[in-house]
């Protein structure tokens, strides 16, 4: 590998066989190198491939300013996020979480301490996604020495759903308070709900991708199976009105239709789960 740019001690850029530019990490293996040498491949800790050059850009910015260890716990975060959450992570998190962390750790010396509104909400919603951002803290303590709050642990996990769905973090926040008003809508129909339950992480899990379909994209059908609307209307018209009035708040204050057919899924789904404990 030929190396393109000196980032710092400690990151460079370099152009691998395919005359393809990457960033490479390694404990000092820009030191004393110049342009057009070869890289030190026995100093290699990591190396990112950025498809996106816009990202790559930004990337190598910020690894420029950081110091190494908050660069290497941040890769291990994503390491382990990925190998627990079985998901493809967009290439962004590399900038943002890396970036955060460092942000949470600069606060943090300064005593500058914030809590996280929607901390409850995050932890319930995304339980996977949280259980590593608790992973996180201790690898951050292990590397940096400084034990963050556990509300981080609901920031990072918020970063994580973000690479998941390809929303931006403020769409995350608004996704999360949308889920948290809709399971409180539905729990007064179905008070089972209070407890957690197979069911219930399901059900929260089609509530996440059906908002973040609405959030994004335009609807692709608009009518649902009449046969089966005119069967569920009549067997359980309870939470047909419960969905309805879900619909309603959706559209009223977050501006997000349901489609007729989501609105039918949903009410087939409260309604699995209702006949379940009966």
């Amino acid at each position: 590998m030929v190396i393109e740019r000196i980032i710092n001690n400690n990151v460079i850029s370099a152009l691998d066989q395919e005359g393809k530019e990457i960033v490479v990490m390694g404990s000092g293996i820009g030191f004393g190198k110049k342009k057009g040498q070869l890289c030190d491949e026995s100093r290699i800790d990591k190396i990112f491939r950025m498809e996106d050059e816009a990202v790559l850009g930004r990337f190598k910015d910020l690894l420029a300013k950081l110091p190494l260890e908050y660069i290497q716990v941040s890769n291990d975060i994503i390491s382990f996020a990925k190998k627990e959450l079985g998901i493809p992570l967009n290439q962004n998190v590399y900038i943002t979480l890396t970036d955060h962390i460092s942000f949470a750790l600069e606060r943090f010396q300064e005593n500058m301490n914030f809590t996280n509104a929607l901390h409850n909400e995050i932890r319930r919603f995304y339980p996977a996604e949280y259980s590593v951002g608790m992973h996180a803290l201790q690898l951050i303590e292990e590397k940096t020495g400084i034990l963050l709050p556990e509300d981080e642990a609901s920031a990072i996990a918020l970063h994580l759903v973000n690479a998941e769905l390809n929303l931006k973090v403020r769409d995350i926040w608004v996704l999360t308070e949308m889920m948290g008003r809709m399971v409180g809508q539905i729990i007064g129909y179905l008070p089972v709900l209070q407890t957690e339950s197979l069911e219930k992480d399901g059900l929260l899990s089609d509530l996440k991708f059906m908002l973040c379909r609405a959030l994004t994209l335009k609807p692709l059908k608009e009518e649902g199976d009449p046969v089966l609307s005119r069967y569920i209307k009549e067997s359980c018209p309870e939470l047909v009105k419960a969905v309805a009035e879900i619909a309603k708040l959706l559209e009223e204050e977050y501006q997000c239709r349901m489609t007729a057919e989501e609105q039918l899924y949903l009410v087939v789904s409260l309604k699995r789960i209702k006949d379940l404990y009966a």
